[in-house]
């Protein structure tokens, strides 16, 4: 009963984040790691509009099974890392089908520059707190220390978005 238990909370974990992406509107200029996620409709497998615990806990158990390619009941290192590969496999191969203009499979320079350059832009307007053009050692050093605090201290908190400290792994 326990191993069944444990074996339930593991799979549940497994599905969490992909349970939290597919909550917010993954539209297409959603991230990478939210469009990756289930639709709601193929965990709503009874179709009635709301997800149940059962629908979530059928769904983190064929994401563990999935996962289990021997068949043992259990995840090794190995099969966690083949999934994990997998993923990121297939989360790359989106990238490069999102930035890749001219439809030839590779990313050229300009390709991954274009996108590059928006995210540029907002983070250097973020830095830019007084929005004069340019980017003072103090602003520099003030967003440091902002991002400093947001992922916590030395004191193993970490700071969340809405102001509270949750208890980080270290």
């Amino acid at each position: 009963m326990k191993t069944m238990i444990l074996t339930l909370a593991i799979a549940a974990g497994m599905a969490l984040p992909a349970l939290q992406a597919n909550a917010q509107d993954a539209g297409a200029d959603a991230p990478l790691t939210d469009r990756m996620a289930p639709e709601f409709g193929t965990l709503d497998t009874d179709g009635d509009g709301a997800l149940t615990l059962a629908e979530m806990a059928a769904a983190a158990a064929a994401r563990f099974d999935a996962a289990d390619t021997d068949g043992d009941g259990g995840l090794s290192v190995a099969e966690i890392a083949a999934r994990a590969d997998a993923r990121r496999m297939d989360g790359l191969a989106a990238m490069i089908a999102d930035n890749d203009a001219n439809g030839d499979g590779i990313l050229q320079a300009d390709e991954m520059q274009r996108g590059g350059r928006d995210r540029m832009a907002r983070m250097f307007d973020r830095l830019d707190a007084d929005d004069d053009g340019a980017v003072s050692a103090a602003e520099f050093a003030a967003a440091r220390d902002h991002g400093h605090d947001r992922r916590g201290g030395h004191d193993g908190t970490r700071g969340g978005r809405d102001g509270k400290h949750h208890r980080g792994r270290g």
